[in-house]
């Protein structure tokens, strides 16, 4: 299969169209996002059923068919996957969702899931209580189509098959072409997602270390749990990227694995930038606990001199309170005063103790 060639020697033959068959009118199902028949790069016209799609795959022998379901459920899903001789397998993995990135083969056809991630505005860190929302998109891929299941709001596709579209020296590799312009979008998405979690993690940690800050461990836990979602969605996929790069499947032509290569950079940059920002995070959590340790004896250094302050008034109520006949001061006409006072000083002086020891 020739190499991909550049946009630039191409731009003079994406006008070259194949004759294309007459228009049908067969609504699609309402779990079918799009469906479509690639010949030599360029989209046929029409409305297509996915039996109609293979059938004009097979009857040209040339190009392949690109479906695209969203949150199917079994009995949905199940016409296509008798059509295309999917794995029930990884059928059950597409429909019932909430996978591990990874890449399966069945006979000659794969099987790859890849997480999605969206980052979630908000105008703090320290108030959020979300910040990064996840979500799949499954691929069966064959060597006439590809099927993409997605669940999730944001893990749609439909801006990608335009820009293919809008470029058909890719598609005219085949359906292998897909699925890396899949994967390299769904890697870029995290790249822009750690990015903004970078932002965050740096208002965290000025927060953390800033006297009298509002940062409480309940917050950072919630920033660990995030940063732990975003690290599954992102670490598990090294393994089946790479295997795409090293010629898992003929499935795969050369010259797309070398992109396959690239997009595997591109995760291990995410990857390196996960990683330590989970470490930051451990050491930010350690901090925040090491700082409300400190705060709640600091609290309990005043709680207890207070203490010791309102014992000196204690003691002098209790003792006079015994009412015996023979008391100092009982019968004397400024003994209250007098009584009062002591306690009184008494009470500075306690004071002015722990105030120089820095209790109070």
């Amino acid at each position: 299969m020739p190499a991909i060639p550049s946009l630039g020697n191409l731009r003079g033959r994406s006008n070259r169209r194949r004759p294309e068959p007459p228009v049908t009118t067969t609504a699609a199902a309402p779990h079918v996002v799009d469906c479509a028949v690639y010949v030599d790069g360029e989209r046929l016209s029409g409305h297509w059923t996915h039996e109609e799609a293979v059938a004009e795959v097979r009857r040209r022998r040339d190009g392949f068919v690109w479906i695209g379901l969203y949150e199917p459920t079994e009995e949905q899903i199940q016409g296509i996957a008798e059509t295309f001789e999917l794995h029930e397998l990884a059928v059950e993995d597409a429909v019932c969702a909430h996978q591990r990135p990874k890449l399966d083969r069945y006979g000659d056809m794969l099987f790859m899931v890849l997480k999605t991630v969206r980052y979630v505005a908000h105008e703090t860190p320290t108030t959020a209580n979300e910040i990064v929302e996840t979500g799949e998109i499954m691929a069966f891929l064959g060597k006439n189509f590809i099927v993409t299941v997605r669940h999730g709001e944001h893990s749609g596709l439909a801006e990608l098959r335009s820009d293919l579209e809008a470029e058909p020296e890719r598609l005219r590799v085949g359906p292998a072409a897909v699925l890396h312009a899949i994967a390299d979008r769904v890697v870029d998405s995290y790249l822009g997602v750690s990015e903004s979690f970078e932002n965050d993690i740096d208002v965290i940690e000025a927060s953390v270390f800033a006297p009298r800050s509002p940062i409480g461990a309940e917050q950072m836990y919630l920033m660990k749990r995030e940063i732990l979602e975003l690290r599954r969605a992102v670490m598990p996929l090294a393994v089946p990227l790479r295997r795409l790069a090293e010629g898992y499947t003929p499935l795969v032509p050369e010259q797309v694995r070398s992109y396959f290569r690239d997009v595997d950079d591109h995760l291990t940059t995410v990857s390196e930038r996960v990683q330590s920002y989970d470490e930051l995070l451990n050491t930010l959590v350690d901090a925040t606990l090491a700082k409300i340790s400190l705060q709640q004896n600091t609290d309990m250094r005043k709680i207890t001199s207070w203490a010791a302050i309102v014992a000196v008034p204690t003691m002098g109520a209790g003792i006079y309170g015994m009412n015996f006949d023979f008391m100092p001061e009982t019968h004397w006409q400024f003994g209250y005063p007098l009584i009062m006072l002591v306690i009184l000083v008494a009470c500075l002086i306690v004071y002015r103790i722990l105030r120089r020891n820095r209790w109070l």
